[in-house]
């Protein structure tokens, strides 16, 4: 799933840009049941998600907020309602979640 065809993905759902979060989740959700056509899954993945930099003081404050926002909140609600949706129900019993943030001073 991306903005692009990848040529070497078995499988893509190419997505329109939008300014809509509830239209790309219902174009998401839509493109995502028509492949599966009723399957469940074991996993879903969401690899999404981006940092524009800047600061407070930047212009571009705002914009690059906003470009975070659709890259990191979007995308993770969407996959998460896709989990609910199609993970084998044996899969949501026993999910882990690691989280390891780090920083590297400069």
């Amino acid at each position: 799933m991306d903005l692009l065809v990848n040529e070497e993905a078995t499988t893509n759902i190419v997505l329109s840009k939008t300014e809509s979060w509830t239209d790309q989740s219902e174009e998401v959700t839509e493109k995502v049941r028509n492949i599966l056509d009723g399957q469940k899954v074991d996993a879903i993945l969401c690899v999404a998600g981006g940092w524009a930099g800047g600061n407070a003081a930047s212009k571009d404050l705002v914009k690059n907020a906003d470009l975070m926002w659709k890259q990191s909140v979007w995308t993770s609600t969407i996959a998460a309602g896709l989990a609910a949706e199609y993970l084998e129900k044996y899969v949501v019993k026993h999910v882990n979640v690691v989280s390891i943030p780090h920083t590297i001073p400069i």
